[in-house]
């Protein structure tokens, strides 16, 4: 068979994506069977002709997914088109429609993510791909920085992430991180690569929309390149982050309290309060995320430390599903709910 021009030919794209995935190997292992989530648009159809490319030097088994939303009444034509040119490819593409239309964006990421969760099981994929680009991540940092954000929303989306939160769930990988959507738009171009464009993408009535056409352009007239010094970044902070966590874990262990319930975890409240309060504010944070309580609001924790000062006496804070802070003269505790009847 002779292999359309897109997966034989190798241009900068691919040794630059060849580069990246030899400095961070455990992002795309060679002979691993990956899943590809193909919306049809310009970053998912880019990331699939690099991959093509590289497929031959790394082994790789591909796998591609596209689902349908039904929001528009042209999607099914669209998801039929990609269809065909996947199968004249020789590549396996599964379609997956919605049985109803999500309700919102988050509700249509949930029903993607789970259908990939379940696409990957079922092909035996440890690895799930999607399209996204240094200009997406710098869209959402904006975005989280114009909320009031903590730096956990400064560093998403990460390269490499848990796809969701069941055991053995796949990892969701983002190939095209150091790559713009200019990059990917000038890929398909120069790989002959068809594009299916979404009209969703131009609606200001989302707000990322807003920020892709009025906010990102400003910037990139100031600053060319800001899009792509953004998401850098970010994944300089998310490493930082990282290399936090594992001395917020050292820290905590000196804090820690034995304690005889096994239904609740305990923190030494005195050696606590000796520490300075922003100090104090990301130990708590850290200690209620390893125990599976997420984190408190920053005004939440603001009033939580300042409640925790020795001279404040006892106290307790309830928290979501029935869970309960509690502290004493010398020990602060995480109470689990008590049971009924």
């Amino acid at each position: 068979m002779i292999l359309p021009p897109e997966a034989t030919a190798w241009n900068r794209d691919h040794l630059r994506l060849h580069r990246w995935l030899r400095h961070a190997p455990s992002l795309l292992p060679a002979g691993a069977p990956l899943l590809l989530a193909v919306s049809g648009g310009q970053d998912s159809m880019a990331l699939t002709g690099l991959l093509l490319g590289l497929r031959r030097l790394y082994g790789w088994r591909l796998h591609l997914w596209h689902g349908d939303h039904r929001w528009r009444a042209e999607s099914g034509q669209q998801a039929a088109a990609l269809a065909a040119w996947a199968g004249a490819r020789g590549l396996d593409l599964r379609l997956e429609p919605a049985l109803s239309p999500p309700a919102t964006e988050a509700a249509a990421r949930a029903w993607r993510y789970e259908r990939l969760a379940e696409e990957a099981r079922r092909l035996g994929c440890s690895h799930v791909l999607t399209g996204h680009t240094a200009s997406d991540r710098a869209e959402t940092v904006l975005l989280n920085l114009a909320r009031g954000s903590h730096r956990q929303g400064l560093t998403t989306p990460r390269s490499i992430r848990s796809l969701n939160r069941d055991a053995g769930s796949p990892a969701l990988i983002r190939p095209l991180l150091p790559f713009t959507r200019e990059d990917t738009g000038r890929i398909c171009r120069e790989l002959g690569l068809p594009v299916w464009v979404d009209v969703g993408n131009s609606d200001l009535q989302y707000a990322r929309n807003r920020v892709r056409t009025e906010v990102l352009p400003v910037l990139e007239g100031l600053h060319p390149g800001s899009a792509r010094r953004i998401s850098a970044l970010a994944e300089r902070w998310g490493r930082e982050l990282e290399a936090e966590q594992e001395v917020l874990d050292l820290a905590l262990e000196s804090l820690a309290r034995p304690t005889a319930a096994p239904t609740r975890a305990a923190l030494a409240r005195r050696r606590l309060t000796g520490l300075a309060p922003a100090s104090q504010g990301r130990l708590l944070q850290h200690w209620l995320r390893r125990c599976d309580r997420g984190a408190l609001a920053s005004d939440h924790l603001g009033q939580l430390v300042a409640r925790l000062r020795p001279e404040r006496g006892p106290g307790r804070l309830d928290l979501a599903d029935g869970w309960q802070l509690r502290w004493g003269p010398s020990t602060l505790d995480l109470m689990l709910p008590e049971p009924h009847g």
